[in-house]
């Protein structure tokens, strides 16, 4: 059974989810099934997606689950974890890794606040595992003031990760008008996927950029 078969057929807490995030998922996440995995989703809802998620990686995952609702502690089963604090509270976030260690996979599907959506990729992703992959979602509200976006908006996350692709780049605009400073996400980020309301970006430990000639000269 796949993803989105499960999703259709849950018969246990209620998820909530676009129909066109499922490829999505299994695109960047399938990689992990039945390895060991700590899985860290930032918004617990009603409890059913953390379910969907420890069925999709199997028994060797770790699905930790924050919220800031008091009553989403009786979401823990088996593999499951909750842990009741805000997505913004640096001091919760480092305790989340103290506790669990470094997240290999991170879902914010948190508050939807562009402001709240920031911390905790700012916090989050120079802390996850070397070869991690970070996926936003509901990013629509990078487009909404009342979610503190906007089309061009300097704190919208959209707009942001736009600049991530010049800061993937930046070893390139030494031979432009203006340079882009390299960052973190220069040296440790392979690729930066865009869909609609989602972004995902994959972390690697070594990023081999060396152009290579083979063979050497060409045959006659």
């Amino acid at each position: 059974m796949n993803l989105y078969t499960y999703f259709l057929n849950n018969t246990g807490r209620q998820i909530i989810k676009y129909a066109h995030y499922f490829p999505i998922y299994e695109r960047h996440f399938s990689q992990y099934i039945n390895r060991p995995l700590t899985f860290l989703e930032i918004g617990t809802g009603h409890g059913g997606s953390s379910q969907m998620w420890k069925y999709y990686f199997g028994p060797m995952a770790r699905i930790v689950s924050i919220d800031i609702r008091p009553e989403c502690k009786a979401y823990e089963e088996e593999q499951i974890n909750v842990r009741i604090g805000s997505q913004s509270d640096r001091q919760f976030l480092q305790s989340l890794l103290d506790e669990f260690g470094p997240p290999d996979i991170v879902l914010d599907d948190g508050s939807h606040h562009n402001s709240d959506i920031n911390v905790s990729f700012d916090y989050l992703y120079p802390r996850m595992a070397r070869d991690g992959v970070y996926l936003a979602e509901d990013l629509n509200g990078s487009y909404w003031p009342q979610l503190g976006g906007g089309l061009r908006s300097e704190n919208s996350f959209i707009n942001r990760c736009k600049g991530f692709v010049d800061e993937m780049h930046a070893k390139s605009t030494v031979y432009g008008d203006e340079i882009v400073p390299e960052t973190h996400i220069t040296r440790t980020t392979s690729a930066i996927h865009f869909y609609d309301s989602i972004v995902v970006l994959e972390k690697t430990p070594y990023i081999n950029k060396t152009m290579l000639v083979v063979p050497e000269s060409r045959p006659k």
